[in-house]
């Protein structure tokens, strides 16, 4: 372990009077290699904690540039920093803090192909990502390599946290398997069927996840909103775990996923069991494909066909009688912002098909265009029409696009 500065001792000094941490648990935490992937909303608040309490090497996975949108939740970046490397935002307030922290970069997409060489030299992956595909790679290559993986995610006002691949989890109480049903529906009732063993086998991410959800089922926060707050609480209990895993003190998470909520201020505790027949990792795959995502050149105009905000003027402007136009954001969004001429019948009434219906009522002869926000979820509408046997052009960039190009008086959210 490396030793301790002059610096060290009067920056550190309210951990080193702590029996629990000391000049030992310190030392451990300067020795410490942590690797975050993902510098938003999650990765923010445990940045900027790792690297007060002292861990020496922080490592830092994201490709993405700092929007507007994120100074909401992503404490670790500023208004200067917008349209700015995340990483490079972020190591430069790590730095600020601690001088002494060793900080790498890694601006790239994680895959297959480079994560198991980005994990490699760290003692602990802390997973602070927003998808799917990702956060099965992390839990596959943090598995592979033997790693733990600090594990969070939010969404609008509720969060969850839990350790996986890491030891400790739940066994049958013992003798068990000599009950007779009758004493066995007498533990489970009690709760005492299983007890907690910290040298149990412990779960990952596809015990709790063993199929991912179809895609489009679970909204990205920039569809369904988050409470700014809320990624601090998670992030910071991510970082509590990070610490304690490092000590070696106190009881981690592992085996048991913690849930929050911001409204009614509760925090609830699941049992998490590695599943017996849970398939073995044995290698890295194909994530987009594993969550049923398609790659980008298999989406083409054929099936989903586009016109531009431009377009979508000319046609307001000469055409309008001939066109219906369908905005399927959610109701709040339209209180946002709204372009001009246009009905709301939000995605998800489109998807139970009380949409189609809607439409269809409304069309009496028209050509349908249909926006969103970005352009994401009325692609899905339109494929969703289409398959219903009604025509209908994607407008590309949605709402955005209409600011950028046509009247920046409308509100990017």
């Amino acid at each position: 372990m490396l030793p301790l500065t002059p610096d060290d001792y009067e920056r550190y000094s309210r951990h080193l009077i702590l029996p629990e941490v000391g000049v030992e648990g310190q030392r451990r935490l300067k020795s410490a290699k942590v690797l975050c992937v993902g510098t938003g909303g999650l990765g923010s608040p445990l940045l900027l904690y790792l690297a007060a309490v002292g861990i020496g090497r922080i490592g830092i996975v994201d490709f993405d540039v700092v929007d507007r949108s994120n100074l909401q939740r992503q404490v670790i970046h500023g208004t200067s920093w917008v349209g700015k490397p995340k990483i490079q935002s972020a190591k430069e307030r790590i730095l600020d803090i601690n001088p002494y922290c060793q900080v790498d970069l890694y601006e790239t997409r994680l895959e297959a192909s480079n994560a198991l060489d980005i994990f490699a030299p760290y003692d602990i992956v802390v997973d602070g990502t927003d998808n799917f595909p990702t956060r099965y790679l992390v839990n596959d290559a943090c598995v592979l390599l033997n790693k733990p993986n600090v594990y969070g995610s939010i969404f609008r006002f509720e969060g969850q946290a839990t350790v996986f691949n890491y030891k400790g989890g739940w066994k049958r109480s013992a003798g068990w398997e000599n009950l007779d049903k009758q004493q066995q529906k007498a533990l489970r009732e009690r709760g005492a069927d299983w007890v907690y063993d910290p040298e149990a086998i412990a779960p990952n991410y596809r015990d709790l996840y063993p199929e991912p959800p179809p895609p489009g089922m679970v909204p990205s926060c920039a569809e369904g909103g988050v409470l700014g707050i809320l990624p601090g609480v998670i992030g910071l209990i991510q970082a509590t775990e990070t610490i304690k895993i490092i000590l070696g003190k106190g009881r981690t998470l592992s085996g048991r996923l913690l849930l929050y909520n911001a409204l009614d201020m509760t925090f609830k505790e699941l049992k998490l069991r590695p599943n017996p027949v849970r398939p073995v990792i044995d290698k890295l795959i194909d994530y987009q494909q594993f969550c049923g995502i398609p790659q980008a050149n298999t989406m083409t105009e054929a099936q989903v066909p586009e016109i531009t905000v431009q377009e979508l003027k000319q046609i307001m402007d000469h055409q309008l009688d001939d066109y219906l136009i369908v905005d399927v954001r959610n109701p709040t969004e339209w209180e946002i912002a709204r372009l001009p001429h246009t009905v709301l019948v939000p995605l998800p009434e489109i998807e139970n098909g009380q949409g189609v219906s809607k439409i269809q009522a409304m069309l009496n002869g028209k050509k349908l265009a249909v926006h969103c926000r970005t352009g994401g979820r009325s692609a899905k509408a339109v494929t969703i029409l289409q398959k219903a046997g009604i025509n209908a052009v994607n407008v590309k960039g949605g709402t955005h696009a209409w600011s950028d190009a046509i009247d920046p008086t409308v509100p990017k959210y």
